[in-house]
Parts: C-alpha cells; structure tokens; sequence
C-alpha cells in the first residue's frame, strides 16, 4: 500500500509490543529507524518509544517528564476540569436562589 492509498487511520500499539520495540532497538544496537523500517513501523514513533524509554530510566535530564509523570499531570488536569464545572454549577445555582429569593 502505497502512501496516498493509506487510510489514514492512526495504528494504535500496547504498551508491551513499545517497549518490545524498544528493547529490540537496545539489544541489537541497531538504530530507531533501521528497527522501524523492518517492522514496518513509522520510524518517527519507533524514535519517540525510545526516547521515552531512556526519560523513563532516567536518561532524560531536567526537562522532559516520565510517563508516570505525564500521567499523574493528565489525572491532576482532568481533576481540574471537574472542578472547574462544579464551580461554575454552584454559581448558576447562587443566581438561581438570588433571583427567587428576591421574586
């Protein structure tokens, strides 16, 4: 399948075949893109599932997050965003009780 036959649709992988991947690309020595390539995988994704690999061994450095950090970040945010709906909930319900209680 050629490129401009491809559908479009993103291939979604667990996170065992990743670092499987992942430890093919360490244990042979060969690079991101030739594991990629023999796999039939897109050698950007097969560079990202490294890099995070070595980020979450601790290889990354002050600034980028390990997974468990990005996933405590996306439960913080969507913990966010629930309070933020409840407390725009509590102030429709504070305008609602004003306005009957001065009816």
């Amino acid at each position: 399948m050629s490129k401009k036959e491809s559908s479009g649709a993103r291939r979604r992988f667990t996170a065992e075949h990743e670092a499987q991947v992942v430890r093919l690309c360490q244990q042979t020595g060969k690079t991101a893109y030739a594991v990629a390539t023999e796999l039939g995988l897109a050698p950007n994704s097969v560079t990202r599932w490294v890099r995070q690999a070595q980020i979450d061994a601790g290889g990354g450095g002050e600034g980028p997050r390990t997974t468990a950090e990005r996933e405590t970040l996306a439960a913080l945010r969507r913990g966010n965003r629930t309070l933020r709906q409840e407390r725009d909930n509590l102030r429709k319900a504070i305008v609602l009780f004003a306005r009957a209680g001065t009816a």
